[in-house]
Order: C-alpha cells, then structure tokens, then sequence
C-alpha cells in the first residue's frame, strides 16, 4: 500500500472530530467514518458521522472480518471501522485518517504497524469538561462519565505502545498544523 494511515484518539471532548476534518480537507485525505450500534442523535446523518446498524449486523462484520476494528465503548454499545473503504483510500496512495479508542488502535497497529498514532488531550480537565458540556450532546450522567474515565485512559496512552505522538489541543489550528507535520515526516522518511 501506498498511502498512510493516520490514528487519533483521545479522551471525550478533546477536539478529535474538528481536528480531524480540518486535517481531512487541507490534505484531501480518507476521513474514515466508523460504524455503531448506538442509537442515532438528531444531528447526526447515517453515513457521514456513522454508519448506524443494529448490533446483529455489526457482529455478522466482525464475524466476517469486515472490520478494521471494534470495541464495546460507552453504555456497552459496538463502535468499529470497516475495513474495505480504509484499504481501498491507501492502495490509492491517500491518507487515510481513522478517529478510534485506544484498544482500536492496539488492533490496527498489530494489522498496520507503520500506522502513525496520535493521541490528543486538552489543556486542562475544567477546559475538556467545558468542551463536552458546550457540544449539547450527552447528559450529565455521561459527562461525569467520560470525564472520570479520561485520567486512565490518557495513562493508558501512555504506556501502551500504540501511539508515537502526544498533542494537546489547545488551538484547533495549530493541532491541525502539527499533525500535518507529523504527516508530512512520516511521507519524506
């Protein structure tokens, strides 16, 4: 394969989805969009934020190798990357830019090893809070949530493996430059 693959993960509320179309359209790269069998919000459109499936057909795909990756996440529902249209984007020679958890990660680097892994923080917890309360999406409950889960899961980062570069997003434009960066190394080496 030709192209790159680009991973971005971080914890909920830390800029990843804005990031990662910014980057998308500078570099008229891959935007891979995941898969879920969580219910659909009332912003959301299947195929462009998700494709939203029931869970028997998100376990026929893992059962039929048809994803990249998957994990059981937030109120135990599945979220994954299908495989084909990732694959299809790096035999084109793109960049292909996935936006997964951790443990997604870990399985797509055992498949992808050259895949380049970037995690994502916040400037401070109260900032990444304000984030998540701003966007309208989740309710308390989830907030509290995600936010208690945040300080393993960066830990987690850490010792892993998974991820090479470590970035906080405290400008959206200037984390959107060192990811291109971060590509553009990976592309000259």
């Amino acid at each position: 394969m030709s192209g790159m693959l680009l991973i971005v993960s971080g914890p909920s509320g830390v800029g990843k989805t804005t990031v990662c179309k910014r980057l998308a359209e500078r570099q008229n790269a891959f935007l891979s969009v995941s898969m879920t069998t969580r219910s659909r919000r009332a912003n959301e459109v299947d195929g462009q934020d998700y494709f939203f499936v029931p869970q028997a057909e998100f376990e026929r795909r893992i059962a039929g190798g048809q994803m990249l990756e998957h994990a059981r996440v937030y109120g135990g529902h599945y979220y994954g990357t299908p495989a084909e249209p990732v694959i299809e984007a790096m035999n084109a020679g793109r960049l292909a830019i996935l936006e997964i958890e951790i443990e997604g990660t870990i399985q797509v680097k055992r498949r992808f090893p050259e895949a380049v892994g970037v995690y994502m923080l916040a400037p401070s917890p109260t900032d990444q809070q304000q984030r998540l309360v701003g966007r309208r999406q989740d309710s308390q409950a989830t907030i509290a949530e995600r936010l208690s889960k945040a300080d393993g899961e960066t830990r987690y980062a850490q010792e892993c493996g998974a991820y090479q570069h470590f970035l906080v997003n405290e400008d959206i434009e200037d984390t959107v430059e060192a990811l291109e960066r971060i590509v553009q190394e990976r592309q000259t080496t």
